[in-house]
């Protein structure tokens, strides 16, 4: 019984530190286009929003599981590299971002947050979801 409830609080601390690397991806997110993030997600059901926020979400999701999975069901271990990893690729795919931004004409987070679909927008979400996994198979 103390195994289980020891794994219980083990798997709990890693899913709320995921939940707050997830946070901190929105937030990057959210700075990174015009207006309010919430507002275009769940007011405006902004597609192009929606997408650019849920690839950010999938990639940190991607690196916490990574970290979860070598660190063989060890907290201490799990919890430094999900916390590592995790703002690293956040780190990276916000200068990944910067980088795509550079190469668009205008303001990318402007294309990202229109109402029309914007191909920019896929292009964005590859490469968070790139990232993420290249970072997850680093770990």
């Amino acid at each position: 019984m103390m195994e289980l409830l020891t794994g219980l609080a083990v798997t709990l601390g890693f899913a709320v530190i995921a939940i707050v690397l997830m946070g901190i991806g929105a937030m990057l997110v959210d700075v990174a286009t015009p207006g309010s993030l919430r507002h275009l997600v769940w007011a405006e059901r902004n597609a192009n929003a929606a997408v650019v926020l849920g690839s950010t979400l999938a990639a940190v999701a991607t690196i916490a599981v990574a970290a979860v999975r070598g660190a063989h069901g060890e907290f201490g271990p799990g919890l430094a590299a999900m916390v590592g990893y995790g703002l690293l690729g956040l780190l990276v795919m916000t200068a990944a971002f910067v980088v795509t931004d550079l190469c668009t004409p205008g303001r990318l987070g402007e294309l990202l947050v229109r109402p029309e679909p914007q191909p920019a927008v896929w292009v964005t979400a590859v490469v968070h979801l790139a990232v993420g996994a290249v970072i997850a198979v680093a770990l």
